[in-house]
C-alpha cells in the first residue's frame, strides 16, 4: 500500500501522534541526558537515539495489525487506533546504550532501577533480557531480569520507561555491548522491515550470534584481568 494511502487510512492516529510527539521528544532528551551523565560515563561507551518517523510508525502499525489477525480470537488485541496506539507501540522514542563488556551492565542496570525507585522514571513493563546464551541468561536472571529467547538469537536488554504513570510518552531503552551492536546492525539490515526468508542467511545470523557471544565473553574476561592489574 502506498504511503499516502496509509496516511489516509491512519489519519486519526497521525493526528494524536502530532499532538503528543513533543512529549516523547522531551522525555527522550531527559533519558539521554541521564545516560550521558558523569556518573555513568565510566560504563557507557556511547548513546544512540532516534524518534520513529511517520512512515516507520505506519509500517509498524500495519505489521502489528497483521500479526494480531493471525492470532487466535482469545489472544487478539484488535486493531491499533488513536486510543491505544501509545500502549501498543512503545518505541516511538528509542535510545540505545552501548557498553564495552558484560561486567559494566550491572552498573547501568542498577542506575536505571535507582531512578525508578526514586520515581524519576516509571517502568511501563518489566525489563526483558533477550539472550540465547545460557551463561549470560543466568547472569541477567541474577539481576532480576526476565530472560527471553528469539529465534534469530537477538541479544539485547530492553526497558520501556515513562516519566510517570499518567504520561502517554514512553522511551524504549536498549542496552547491549559494542560487539552485540555489530550483530544487531547486520540483522537489522537483513531482516527489517521484512524478515529474510533465505534459510542460509537465517543459519548464518545465528552462527554470527554465537561468534559475537564468544567474543563478548572473551572481552569481559580480558577487562576483568586488566581491572585486577590496575
Amino acid at each position: 500500500m502506498a504511503t499516502e494511502d496509509l496516511r489516509s487510512k491512519h489519519k486519526e492516529i497521525l493526528e494524536v501522534y502530532d499532538e503528543n510527539i513533543e512529549a516523547f521528544e522531551l522525555f527522550q532528551k531527559h533519558v539521554k541526558n541521564f545516560f550521558e551523565s558523569r556518573s555513568l560515563s565510566k560504563y557507557v561507551h556511547s548513546v544512540r537515539h532516534r524518534i520513529k518517523d511517520v512512515d516507520h510508525l505506519l509500517d509498524k502499525i500495519e505489521r502489528k495489525n497483521k500479526e494480531d489477525e493471525e492470532l487466535s480470537e482469545e489472544e487478539r488485541k484488535g486493531p491499533i487506533n488513536r486510543d491505544n496506539v501509545f500502549t501498543r507501540v512503545t518505541d516511538i522514542a528509542g535510545i540505545r546504550i552501548l557498553h564495552l563488556h558484560i561486567s559494566e551492565f550491572e552498573h547501568i542496570h542498577r542506575a536505571i532501577m535507582e531512578k525508578v525507585e526514586d520515581e524519576e522514571f516509571t517502568l511501563y513493563e518489566d525489563p526483558k533480557a533477550y539472550t540465547w546464551d545460557p551463561d549470560s541468561g543466568k547472569y541477567f536472571e541474577s539481576l532480576g531480569l526476565k530472560r527471553e529467547l528469539k529465534e534469530s538469537y537477538y541479544t539485547s536488554i530492553h526497558y520501556v520507561l515513562r516519566p510517570n504513570s499518567r504520561s502517554h510518552a514512553t522511551c524504549e531503552v536498549q542496552v547491549r555491548t559494542l560487539l552485540e551492536e555489530v550483530w544487531g546492525e547486520i540483522d537489522h539490515t537483513m531482516n527489517y522491515p521484512e524478515p529474510s526468508t533465505d534459510p542460509h542467511c537465517k543459519e548464518q545470523i545465528r552462527v554470527l550470534a554465537r561468534l559475537v557471544g564468544a567474543g563478548t565473553h572473551l572481552a569481559d574476561s580480558i577487562m576483568r584481568r586488566y581491572g585486577n592489574r590496575t
